[in-house]
Order: C-alpha cells, then sequence, then structure tokens
C-alpha cells in the first residue's frame, strides 16, 4: 500500500473551478481514509482509481458489488498511473449511473496503455458500488 499525504493533489485529478487541483483529503481521501460513502457514482469512480494508484486493495473491493466482485485484486508491481479523464457522468434513474472514462498506466517493462469503460454504478443502502463496465 502507498502512502499519499491529505495535502497533496488527488491522484484522481479533480480540479476546483478555479482550475487548481484538488487535495487528496478534501477528494477521494474523504472515501478512502474513512468509511464515508461516496456521494456520486462520479466520485466513487474517481476514488477507485485513487485506489488503485494507491494499491488500496480493501476499498477497491468493498466498492465493488457482491454480484460481480472478485475473491481478490493484485496490483501489478511497477505500474505507474499516469492520469484520469472522466468523459461523462450520466445518472439514468435514482439507483443507477454510468461513467465513461479514460485511465492511462505505464507498466515498468512495457508500453503506456489507455483503459477507455464506461462503468455501470448502482446505489444500494446508500453507497454506489462499481458493478461492471465496458470497454470502449
Amino acid at each position: 500500500m502507498k502512502v499519499h499525504s491529505l495535502s497533496d493533489p488527488c491522484p484522481c485529478g479533480r480540479h476546483s473551478a478555479k482550475g487548481r487541483p484538488v487535495v487528496y483529503g478534501q477528494c477521494c481521501g474523504q472515501w478512502l481514509e474513512t468509511d464515508l460513502p461516496a456521494p456520486t457514482a462520479e466520485s466513487l469512480m474517481r476514488s477507485r482509481y485513487s485506489a488503485f494508484c494507491l494499491e488500496r486493495a480493501p476499498y477497491v473491493l468493498r466498492t465493488w458489488h457482491a454480484t460481480s466482485r472478485p475473491a481478490s485484486i493484485e496490483f501489478e508491481p511497477g505500474v505507474k498511473w499516469l492520469g484520469l479523464e472522466v468523459r461523462s457522468h450520466t445518472v439514468q434513474d435514482a439507483t443507477h449511473a454510468q461513467v465513461e472514462f479514460v485511465a492511462r498506466q505505464k507498466s515498468a517493462t512495457g508500453p503506456a496503455v489507455r483503459l477507455h469503460e464506461r462503468s455501470r454504478f448502482v446505489l444500494e443502502d446508500g453507497r454506489w458500488f462499481y458493478v461492471d463496465g465496458d470497454a470502449l
């Protein structure tokens, strides 16, 4: 697990209305470092990206819907996450949403790759969960 200061820019890359990077403690850190639920599907998706950057497997698994959650998750050694672009956040109804994003990463031994996905989220008992996604 990697350590990240609450005052550092958030790994998800969110910016304020003034164009300044939002700090981790006021962004994804609110959910990764506490038991508070992310308030929107987009916030959950961003926090899951940050959890991948910080290698926080328990958070990734806890926020994955039980119907599609793997038994465990492993992080590839030496992967560097290079950035996240949220392309859209669509609220379908009171308990369903989709987030389209592009995440970039580089492995220790290979070229940089892009993960472009439209992810599905569901709200249950006041918490958003990642269900699954379609690669685009």
